[in-house]
């Protein structure tokens, strides 16, 4: 117990040890942090009427990043599932950041909904009526904090091996990858199956809902870690193969086709077909009743999401020597804010324009409202970049148990 205090305590002053630059870097989230925490006191004061949410509208901007980041907190098995299925030993390096990955995300999506629910004390409501395993919510609550719980041991552990300088125990750590391999997949399906679910909202009535999630899930993750990995490599050294890079773009390329698929064939099932939610269609895609506030934004994820395609089957993008991937990162780059507009704001609002009454009430977040969110994902990073800070001296035998 002593060694594993003064492993962590370490780490605290270690993440707190770097250049000018990563102090700046620090900083400069630290203050948005401290942004986003002052909108969300006027919203503890005031309530949700600081945000654009309306009874009409009740979901919004703090949903849609929530339903986005489980998805990339989900998208670490891509990594996990080469490595210790199919023993892909050049995605070695980049397992630890992929789950380090789903630790940070795995957060930010508690903090949306902490955010969400208006007032922390609320929550004590849903702990009181838990309703398990009737309610589809209280699935969704215990499969979330289960990610998360199941995150830290599998990072901790092997992060903590590498500290004692030892290989980590199959019977302590195979048992558990199994485990998150399922959970990943379980928990971004029964988010999406929890939107289905509910009758009331037929844009949401969907069979393919639940694959269209885990496929873009499985684009937007690792188009974000074949960023983040070069960021890592450039600034910190630590050895990351072209070719896993080029495994990773291989992942991103069949997921955004089969994403790309699932949303035309649903696109042209709702507008052909006789349902009950073109209107919520209509609304989204050509504008309703003199009301389009989305239209710009789903149409820019569409061109974003189309253009990442093509750029990624570009051939300088599949170069494994090339240093400057100019193609590979804008499509990496594109298909990430195109995935977050398509599963945030894209998904989310529609559902409630126009209402089971006929009324149409627009939804546009307000300044406190998105301080809160660039205040959460400068959290979310925040917690990335102090990971990876620590784990990288870790892994590369620097900081060790024999040392002082």
């Amino acid at each position: 117990m002593k060694s594993y205090l003064t492993f962590l305590y370490r780490c605290f002053r270690l993440s707190f040890e770097g250049s000018a630059r990563y102090h700046l870097w620090l900083g400069g989230l630290f203050v948005l942090m401290l942004v986003g925490l002052n909108a969300y006191c006027r919203q503890f004061v005031y309530g949700l009427g600081v945000t654009g949410l309306t009874d009409q509208v009740s979901w919004g901007a703090y949903i849609a990043n929530f339903t986005f980041l489980v998805g990339v907190a989900a998208s670490a098995v891509m990594i996990v599932i080469p490595v210790y299925v199919y023993k892909r030993k050049e995605l070695k390096n980049l397992v630890i950041f992929g789950e380090l990955l789903a630790v940070s995300a795995s957060i930010m999506c508690l903090l949306f909904i902490m955010v969400d629910l208006g007032r922390p004390d609320q929550a004590h409501h849903l702990l009181l009526r838990f309703n398990f395993p009737i309610s589809e919510l209280t699935w969704d609550v215990i499969a979330l904090n289960g990610f998360l719980l199941l995150s830290l041991y599998i990072t901790g552990y092997k992060i903590y091996s590498a500290y004692c300088q030892r290989e980590p125990k199959k019977i302590m750590i195979i048992p558990f990858i199994v485990i998150f391999i399922g959970w990943a997949i379980f928990i971004h399906s029964l988010t999406a199956l929890l939107y289905s679910g509910l009758n009331a909202r037929p844009f949401w009535t969907t069979a393919i809902l639940a694959p269209r999630f885990l496929a873009s899930a499985f684009a937007a993750g690792p188009a974000l870690l074949i960023l983040t990995v070069q960021v890592i490599r450039k600034f910190t050294g630590w050895r990351v193969e072209n070719h896993s890079i080029m495994t990773l773009r291989s992942i991103v390329i069949v997921a955004l086709a089969f994403d790309l698929y699932l949303f035309a064939s649903d696109v042209f099932s709702k507008f052909h077909g006789n349902v009950f939610d073109l209107p919520s269609l209509e609304y989204l895609y050509f504008g309703l009743d003199g009301a389009h506030a989305l239209v710009p934004w789903i149409w820019t994820s569409i061109v974003l999401n189309v253009t990442a395609m093509i750029l990624l089957l570009l051939p300088s993008s599949r170069n494994p020597e090339s240093e400057h991937r100019i193609a590979l990162n804008l499509g990496c780059m594109f298909l990430f804010v195109g995935v977050w507009i398509e599963k945030g704001m894209g998904l989310i609002v529609p559902a409630f324009i126009p209402t089971p009454l006929g009324e149409i009430v627009e939804y546009i977040p307000t300044r406190d409202e998105t301080l809160i969110c660039l205040g959460i994902w400068a959290t979310g990073i925040l917690i990335y970049t102090i990971l990876v800070r620590v784990t990288i001296p870790v892994l590369r035998g620097e900081l060790t148990q024999n040392q002082h």
